[in-house]
């Protein structure tokens, strides 16, 4: 049976962070803007069945909510609790949709990813939130904020040139760093 263990707060004041007792996904995130894009994920599709719902990240052993601005917590927390208790595990995703292989397209994007994987997506994941590549073409790689990030002032603007600067450093100092609309 799989339950939320803990709830930690994010940076971001429209999203909550939801610990899971055990891992929900074997590889990657997933990443909904709306319930139209969730259709076929069946845990996706019926946490968005919950009103209130904005967005909604998950990734190995967490889930985010981004909820719309004039909802309160209350009215999602429990309902979300007693969805993930009930939930059908058979019913989980293995991998994500989502997922592109870009890493495996060049040996710089594998470097990209590396560094990636080692530095930034932990401390997005201590955060509810991720990052997807999602483009890279003459040395501009394009990344989408995922969760609790996607939204946040703070991740939009501070990390894009954290990113920027370490990649520079770690993989070519040609590399420019920018958010995919």
């Amino acid at each position: 049976m799989i339950f939320v263990q803990d709830v930690e707060l994010t940076p971001n004041p429209q999203a909550l962070k939801f610990i899971l007792n055990k891992e929900i996904t074997k590889n990657g995130a997933r990443h909904f803007s709306n319930k139209e894009e969730a259709s076929e994920d069946l845990l996706a599709k019926e946490i968005f069945q919950i009103p209130g719902i904005k967005s909604l990240f998950y990734s190995k052993r967490f889930i985010t909510i981004e909820k719309e601005p004039l909802v309160k917590w209350g009215e999602i927390q429990k309902p979300l609790v007693s969805l993930i208790k009930n939930f059908d595990e058979s019913l989980l995703p293995l991998e994500s949709p989502e997922e592109k292989n870009l890493a495996a397209t060049s040996p710089e994007l594998e470097k990209i990813n590396k560094v990636l994987d080692e530095y930034i997506r932990p401390a997005l994941e201590n955060d509810g939130g991720g990052l997807q590549i999602v483009d890279f073409t003459n040395n501009t790689l394009k990344i989408k904020y995922q969760g609790a990030c996607g939204s946040c002032p703070a991740a939009i603007h501070g990390t894009l040139v954290m990113i920027e600067n370490l990649l520079k450093k770690e993989v070519d100092s040609k590399i420019e760093v920018k958010a995919a609309l």
